[in-house]
């Protein structure tokens, strides 16, 4: 895919709207909608990499209720023709077609490949990636599980939702406390996931989220990683112009 003249890709993840509580969270909100208005002006494509709340489940006919500017303001750019692509985490996951069939938003679970300007990508979340993380490996696995979540889609909203938010803060597997600080390279996994794709292939850039630290890491042949880290603390994103990636950090 070619980029139009003087338009830009930008990327973002791991907002957690919802926690720690959603009046907490709701400043945060308001931010990351004022960022939404101010690159619509020249983005043709926004990347969402996962948690963009900190609990999301669809039942058939019910989703969690709140989040209704952010959700507009996606609707918004949407139609005014900018692409946008989701890319699940690890805490809103079970995301199905809601943003398909409302927002006409592609939902991914898995990492792709993308080609822009002849730039090569590889994309995704992060989690379960890589060597490590076992204890999450096997609590994804059980969330994942069609039973499991059968199970789940049986509790009554209200229940499930507080159940499900109360986890979602207190347990560190899930809420990623622990990925809050630099391993150095040697023993960052997505690096290490990074640099066993390279083997097979060349990308010039990895674009993970999920770490929360906005990070930038030169791979061999000029190929790097990138973590976009989060809008909790950081509010960090990063932008394609063509040729060049970069990270940046939105002040408003």
């Amino acid at each position: 895919m070619e980029i139009s003249p003087n338009k830009k890709i930008y990327f973002a993840s791991d907002q957690h709207f919802g926690a720690p509580t959603p009046e907490k969270s709701f400043p945060r909100e308001q931010k990351f909608v004022a960022w939404l208005e101010e690159i619509r002006h020249d983005a043709e494509v926004l990347f969402l990499l996962g948690d963009l709340f900190d609990f999301w489940f669809e039942y058939k006919t019910v989703v969690p209720k709140g989040f209704i500017r952010v959700l507009g303001k996606l609707a918004e750019l949407r139609d005014s023709g900018v692409q946008i692509y989701f890319f699940v985490g690890n805490h809103d996951l079970w995301m199905y077609d809601y943003f398909e069939k409302e927002l006409n938003i592609p939902v991914f679970h898995t990492v792709k490949e993308y080609t822009f300007n002849d730039k090569t990508f590889l994309i995704g979340h992060g989690d379960g990636l890589g060597p490590g993380d076992k204890g999450y490996k096997r609590m994804k696995k059980v969330f994942t599980n069609p039973f499991s979540k059968w199970l789940f889609r049986w509790l009554h909203p209200d229940i499930g939702v507080r159940l499900a938010q109360y986890l979602s803060v207190k347990n560190k597997l899930i809420s990623g406390k622990e990925d809050v600080k630099f391993l150095g390279e040697e023993n960052e996994w997505l690096v290490k996931y990074a640099q066993r794709k390279l083997e097979t292939k060349h990308y010039d850039f990895f674009i993970f989220g999920h770490r929360h630290l906005p990070l930038e890491i030169l791979l061999k042949d000029n190929s790097r990683y990138f973590n976009l880290g989060d809008w909790i603390g950081y509010f960090t994103y990063g932008v394609f112009d063509g040729t060049e990636f970069e990270l940046k950090k939105y002040n408003h």
